[in-house]
């Protein structure tokens, strides 16, 4: 019979173990065939060569396609895009929230209402957001252009000029990004003993001394977290491009991403098995990225 004890002296029989197993056994369905299954199966085609999708036919398992991306000129200025667009946005946002979400914590008696207000775009259509946005951008009629003749300056081709297609996409990533940190970010403001801050005040601390010696390290776990899933979703950065750019990877197509790239390979070439080992790489890529920010992140997180 199955019998285990714990360190704390509790036994697990397999009763005990069969009744909890239960109650997530819909959740690990799930986790298994939307998530474990496609990774694992998404890796294996990666290795397929000539892989068709249609009559799921291949000559056979090699190298070919991670050698076809890797000396690919698109999909190397896609990462160097995607890494870029990746640096700009989790910094600026990140620096944004954290100012936004200080600010928020001050006022507590308009928080609701500002926290409803920072916290509508995440609840409203991408599709939508995003034509707003090009409204904005528009050469002809645009706000942004317009705002800019009240000060006598000439009116900018946004969305069609090269040279400004990575700023339009990097606005509107930092844009779409900062209410999801404002919310986490108050969140852990809120979670800050406020002893701290009278105990600093007292000792006649400076509101800048205060927030870089008490907020920002009390803050450092939540800001590691924010910046680890900013960082991920950032990667992944696709509706935007698509629908600013009207279905284009930027004005001459210029502004390639990893996903976007892999968007033509899947969709328009049929190529399944490059667009697999373009996901294999980006999947690479973020793991490396997030280890190396965990790893940052350990030497100065002392609290």
């Amino acid at each position: 019979m199955f019998r285990y004890k714990t360190k704390n002296d509790e036994v697990i029989t397999l009763k005990t173990f069969l009744k909890p197993a239960l109650y997530s056994l819909p959740f690990m369905i799930g986790v298994i065939v939307f998530t474990i299954y496609p990774f694992f199966n998404a890796f294996l085609i990666s290795f397929k060569e000539d892989y068709r999708v249609m009559t799921d036919k291949f000559s056979g398992f090699g190298l070919a396609n991670y050698v076809h991306i890797l000396s690919d000129p698109t999909f190397i200025s896609s990462i160097w895009n995607t890494i870029t667009y990746v640096l700009i946005v989790v910094t600026v946002s990140l620096v944004l929230s954290l100012l936004i979400a200080v600010m928020l914590n001050s006022v507590p008696k308009f928080q609701a209402l500002f926290q409803t207000a920072f916290f509508m775009p995440m609840v409203t259509s991408s599709a939508a957001i995003g034509l707003v946005w090009r409204w904005l951008f528009n050469y002809d009629y645009g706000l942004i252009n317009w705002v800019f003749s009240l000060f006598g300056a000439d009116a900018i081709n946004w969305l069609n000029h090269p040279d400004y297609s990575m700023i339009c996409l990097c606005i509107y990533g930092i844009w779409s990004m900062l209410p999801f940190t404002i919310i986490l970010l108050l969140s852990g403001l809120q979670n800050i003993d406020p002893q701290y801050y009278t105990a600093a005040k007292v000792d006649g601390a400076k509101t800048v001394d205060i927030f870089t010696n008490i907020t920002v390290p009390l803050l450092a776990p939540t800001i590691g977290l924010v910046a680890i899933v900013n960082m991920i979703s950032a990667f992944k950065v696709f509706d935007g491009l698509y629908i600013l750019f009207g279905g284009k990877p930027g004005p001459a197509y210029n502004l390639y991403t990893v996903i976007f790239y892999l968007y033509d390979q899947f969709y328009k070439e049929l190529e399944l098995g490059i667009a697999a080992a373009c996901a294999i790489v980006l999947f690479l890529i973020i793991c490396a990225f997030t280890v190396l920010q965990n790893q940052v992140q350990k030497k100065y997180d002392y609290y």
